[in-house]
């Protein structure tokens, strides 16, 4: 059976469930069209299926589309060409003699000699995840049935502009997987127009609107002609007005077309809008911004004292906004930015991480916040929140500090005299004084804190062999249980929190006693039993291995370029040397394998996964270091460390009350040494945990794909836990639900998480606020004590790390995965962290100089410049 073709199609018969017929801005003004109270100009859309019939005649259409999708993305010669050559192409080609017919009788039905807009509408336009404005052509007062006809050709071919065609590829949009349909509207001939954002575009508030108004066509603001009138809304009323003089603008000319006009001087700085007419339209905006359930970039033109809409895009630059399910204030605090992994994360990930959390965790952009407001609503526990923040990470105090001072939105409570624990169970820091903090913790609890860690993961690997589908998933609801219990262990939290507390405690009173800044980076330097630090020595370990059998090393160097598959490690034995360093390598995975980069999300590639992310670090470490580095590194902390704490006791004692004031450090510093190592512990254990439950996961999908309930494996990863509950049971899945998570994890993936939202949309990153930073320094936090001068390296992906001994790593964030990069560079900038995250912890431990949390940095930072690190005093300076 044949479908129906549809050439035509009125605008007013258009929805989004036509998308693919009418193309994105067909379906938008479609559905614009039934919604109550909004005007959209009357018109009809020349389908997809009219583009492909005319297509279809262009000589070699396929193959000059197949020759663009091949194109090298960095030759834009070759691309402008491609790319020129099938416009021209399409254009010449002509309208079949029954469409031609067709179109010409729809416009006869809008009235003879009636002025027309001609707009593009791809079928990949105006998406949430992509809005594409200004990629297509769009040709105003278009005049008569030849005219139509010919730029009807024109928006078709404008699929090919050079731009459209860039645009697509940034986005990982096929070439050949995008149709175009047109749009003829009846023309307005507007007394004013512009553009009006149902959200601030900039903070994300969606309290405020912001309109954009001109004289005449709306051509003249999107060009740049004229600056705009701009009225900022709030809460229904004007809370600002900018009124700008309006010189020039776009008329349409009575045979077609349009011209520039200069406006009458005493027009010029007249508003566009009256304050009355603005109010009216952001109330019509809100209307279309509930029916498509998200803020709304909306082009609008004033004629005849009444509003048309011609056209409404999502704002796809916003940050999504937690579902709180209720219309209370609330302020979240990113997850991720404690986490040191700011990337999007897949539903999987997501569902997993808000099942086994000690507090409820919000989702919002592929990402994690958590709800601070009851924090914030008692002054106790607020200073007590706002004080342990900015000890870890101070952008997210000042962003917190900036919604507060500006308009508290959080009810407050009475102060009972007792601060509540901050989100996530730990202490907050003491104050500044002279007193010790008690010991909290035997450090003969951490041997036994790490045997029951084992002990549960290696229960929880017996239990889960055992089990296979609806009862793998009744059992790990109950593994969640265990997990949260592990995570949340009393004991466990003393040991971390006696840790911070003296390294707190001897910065405070170190720094105020000798002058010292953040003494506790040199004392904590080789602290026993960090198992992140040991990840990093243990790799220089395996490049001892590796070092002394050159076919090995050149073997390696051939899967570093790509050369060989991730069953590279079968093929090392075949070679002299090979077997140890097999066994070297496997080794380390067995006890590191569950780490990778994002950990954090269940659906990233372990290094177990895909081993050959190693071989870049390995083949580093092999180059830049000597046998027994892991050792002598060590050591030289260790005494590093122990040359530090007899220089800070003989001076403490010089002081007044001098033996008081060494006996207290000297239990700060043990306390710290018997307790830093412990800090990295309990993550370990949970990606430990985490990984087994993938792999159990894993092994259900590849049922569900042999019973072709799934086209792969790494569906599952689209699905929450629930919903693939669910599947195993019914063994139905919906693609379409699949399909469409792909699609919003692709948008995800494009936005910048904030430190800080807010449940009015406020996206806040927080700023420094000092004046010790020299000019051109770039500010950040201080996590690692020192100062050096060395090549900056920016460096996005672990697997493209090729790093020297005197080179600086700068990056956005670094989890624990990064650290066996840590063993061979000279400093480290990043862009996300804290004090206490692991990044700045391994930095310490390594002896590194270290500044975090340095906005940008990746992007005022270019490879290969020249850099000084203060990681004393918190600042990058970009050298010469």
């Amino acid at each position: 059976m044949t479908m129906r073709r549809t050439d035509l199609l009125d605008l007013h018969e258009a929805d989004a469930t036509q998308l693919a017929l009418v193309g994105g801005k067909g379906a938008q003004l479609g559905a614009l069209s039934r919604i109550d109270g909004i005007r959209v100009p009357d018109g009809f859309c020349v389908t997809t299926d009219a583009f492909r019939r005319v297509v279809a005649r262009v000589p070699s259409f396929d193959d000059r589309v197949e020759r663009l999708s091949r194109s090298d993305p960095d030759d834009r010669e070759a691309l402008r060409t491609l790319s020129a050559d099938i416009r021209r192409a399409v254009e010449e080609t002509a309208i079949p003699g029954d469409l031609a017919t067709e179109i010409t009788g729809a416009l006869a039905r809008l009235g003879e000699g009636t002025a027309v807009a001609v707009r593009s509408s791809a079928t990949a336009e105006d998406l949430p995840t992509a809005s594409f404005a200004g990629q297509q052509d769009t040709y105003l007062n278009v005049v008569g049935p030849a005219e139509v006809l010919r730029h009807v050709s024109r928006c078709w071919a404008s699929l090919f502009t050079e731009r459209a065609v860039a645009y697509r590829r940034r986005n990982g949009i096929d070439h050949r997987a995008v149709q175009m349909a047109v749009v003829v509207q009846r023309m307005v001939f507007p007394e004013a127009a512009g553009v009006l954002f149902t959200a601030d575009p900039l903070t994300g508030n969606r309290r405020t609107a912001t309109v954009d108004a001109g004289f005449g066509l709306g051509e003249a603001l999107v060009s740049g002609l004229v600056n705009p009138d701009v009225f900022t809304v709030r809460d229904g009323a004007v809370i600002a007005r900018a009124i700008a003089a309006k010189q020039r603008a776009v008329h349409a000319l009575p045979g077609g077309g349009t011209q520039e006009v200069e406006v009458d001087p005493q027009r010029q700085e007249r508003p566009a809008l009256t304050d009355a007419q603005v109010l009216r339209l952001v109330e019509l905006g809100r209307r279309i911004e509930a029916h498509f359930g998200r803020p709304q970039d909306i082009e609008w033109c004033l004629a005849d004292d009444g509003f048309r809409i011609v056209q409404s895009r999502p704002i796809t630059t916003v940050y999504p906004i937690p579902d709180a399910g209720d219309q209370e204030r609330h302020i979240y605090v990113s997850v991720g930015h404690q986490q040191m992994m700011t990337d999007a994360m897949k539903p999987l990930g997501l569902s997993l991480w808000q099942r086994t959390a000690l507090v409820p965790m919000h989702e919002a952009g592929g990402r994690l916040f958590v709800d601070v407001t009851p924090r914030l609503a008692s002054p106790a526990s607020r200073a007590a929140l706002l004080d342990l923040v900015g000890r870890g990470d101070p952008l997210v105090r000042d962003a917190l500090e900036t919604v507060l001072d500006r308009d508290d939105p959080v009810p407050p409570l009475p102060d009972t005299g007792l601060a509540e624990p901050p989100a996530g169970g730990a202490s907050g820091p003491p104050a500044a004084g002279a007193s010790v903090p008690s010991a909290g913790a035997d450090p003969a609890i951490v041997p036994e804190l790490i045997e029951r860690s084992r002990a549960s993961v290696a229960a929880l690997e017996r239990d889960l062999r055992t089990r296979s589908g609806p009862a793998l998933f009744d059992f790990l609801l109950e593994a969640f249980e265990e997990h949260k219990r592990v995570l949340g262990d009393p004991l466990s939290m003393r040991a971390i929190t006696a840790g911070m507390e003296a390294t707190w405690w001897l910065n405070d009173q170190l720094g105020e006693w000798l002058g010292e800044k953040n003494a506790a980076d040199t004392l904590t330097l080789s602290a026993p039993g960090n198992i992140t630090s040991e990840m990093g020595l243990d790799l220089l370990d395996v490049a001892d291995v590796i070092r002394p059998h050159p076919e090995v090393v050149a073997f390696l160097k051939g899967v570093e370029k790509g050369t060989e598959d991730e069953g590279f490690l079968d093929e090392l034995a075949k070679l002299p040397g090979g077997t140890e360093a097999r066994e070297a390598i496997d080794a380390y995975l067995d006890r590191y394998g569950m780490r990778c980069v994002g950990e954090i999300d269940i659906t990233r590639p372990r290094w177990r996964e895909r081993p050959t992310t190693l071989v870049p670090l390995i083949l580093d470490n092999v180059r830049n270091f000597g046998p027994g580095a892991a050792a002598h590194r060590f050591a030289q902390g260790r005494a590093k460390a122990r040359q530090k704490e007899q220089d800070v006791l003989s001076r403490l004692r010089a002081l007044p009350d001098g033996d008081r004031r060494a006996e207290a450090a000297k239990r700060m510093i043990d306390q710290v040494r018997a307790f830093a190592g412990y800090r990295e512990y309990p993550k370990y254990g949970i990606v430990s945990r985490s990984f087994l439950y993938k792999q159990a996961l894993l092994e259900e999908a590849g049922r569900l794909v042999q019973a072709d309930v799934l086209s792969e494996r790494e569906d599952i990863f689209y699905l929450t836990f629930p919903e693939l509950h669910d599947v195993v049971r019914s063994q139905q899945a919906d693609d379409r639900l699949i399909r469409r998570r792909k699609d919003a994890f692709r948008s995800y993936e494009t936005l910048t998480p904030p430190r800080v939202l807010t449940s009015d949309g406020e996206a806040l990153t927080g700023a420094y606020r000092r004046e010790d930073v020299p000019a051109g320094a770039l500010a950040g936090l201080a996590v690692s004590t020192g100062t050096v001068e060395g090549t900056a390296r920016v460096v996005l992906d672990l697997a493209d790390a090729d790093l020297g001994a005197d080179d600086i790593l700068v990056t956005r964030f670094t989890d624990p995965s990064w650290s066996p990069l840590f063993v061979g560079v000279a400093g480290l900038v990043t862009e996300v962290g804290g004090l206490m995250t692991h990044g700045a912890v391994i930095a310490r431990e390594y002896g590194l100089p270290a500044v975090v949390g340095v906005e940008g940095a990746t992007r005022l930072i270019r490879d290969g410049q020249r850099i000084r690190v203060h990681g004393t005093d918190g600042y990058v300076e970009l050298l010469p």
